[in-house]
């Protein structure tokens, strides 16, 4: 059993409820378009329903889900030139803070990420998505962190929080989850030798990559 099915600690109930809810989306439980249903899933986090409400107008912010007038919350569908233009713009995100972050990146950093990418191919060893994805997702992040540009820091965030979904289901063909995790050896190699050219192109290539694998599961259920 995953921890969404877990009842809340009672500090935090809107934010705990919004990280539960952003989990089911982005592993595909409550798929792109799904209108949610408020009894079943206050029952299923263990939460009343007026926390879950504010973690619904929570991630309506981020735009993850739609409210509709009386009639709930809708998780958010993108439509295949939606995703085209937020994958072009994410891959310059990237790569920009790849190249930043090469200038930047200390050996302890290195060290840590080397560490984060040996944990991540156990999981991709183990075929276990979940935690291979939140892994892939700190690294990520963190190439993001040592960029040190907090403007870069807060765009990024905010248009790859609704990727996020998409780029989990780019690895449900093992083929093109096999290529992702080279290509994370490749980026680590490329930060470590300090080339942030080649990071960049790297991290370009693998979200045009990713874009291509979304593409193509979205014409599949």
């Amino acid at each position: 059993m995953d921890g969404s099915h877990f009842p809340i600690a009672q500090m935090a109930l809107p934010e705990a409820a919004a990280e539960r809810l952003r989990t089911l989306i982005i592993e595909g439980e409550l798929a792109p378009g799904a209108r949610l249903n408020e009894r079943e899933l206050s029952e299923r986090l263990g939460v009343s329903r007026t926390p879950l409400r504010e973690a619904f107008r929570m991630l309506a912010s981020d735009g993850l889900l739609v409210q509709l007038p009386n009639r709930g919350a809708q998780v958010v569908a993108l439509s295949a030139d939606d995703v085209r233009h937020a994958f072009e713009v994410m891959a310059s995100l990237e790569g920009l803070s790849g190249e930043l972050a090469a200038q930047r990146v200390t050996d302890a950093e290195v060290a840590e990420l080397r560490a984060l990418q040996a944990e991540m191919e156990a999981a991709h060893a183990q075929r276990d998505l979940p935690n291979y994805y939140r892994i892939n997702r700190a690294i990520h992040d963190r190439i993001n962190a040592i960029a040190a540009n907090p403007i870069l820091t807060q765009t990024f965030r905010t248009l790859n929080t609704r990727l996020h979904a998409l780029r989990f289901r780019s690895n449900l063909v093992p083929a093109k989850w096999d290529h992702a995790v080279a290509e994370h050896r490749d980026m680590i190699d490329a930060l470590a030798a300090h080339d942030g050219v080649r990071l960049r192109d790297i991290l370009v290539r693998h979200l045009k990559t990713k874009l291509q694998a979304v593409l193509e599961t979205m014409d599949t259920p």
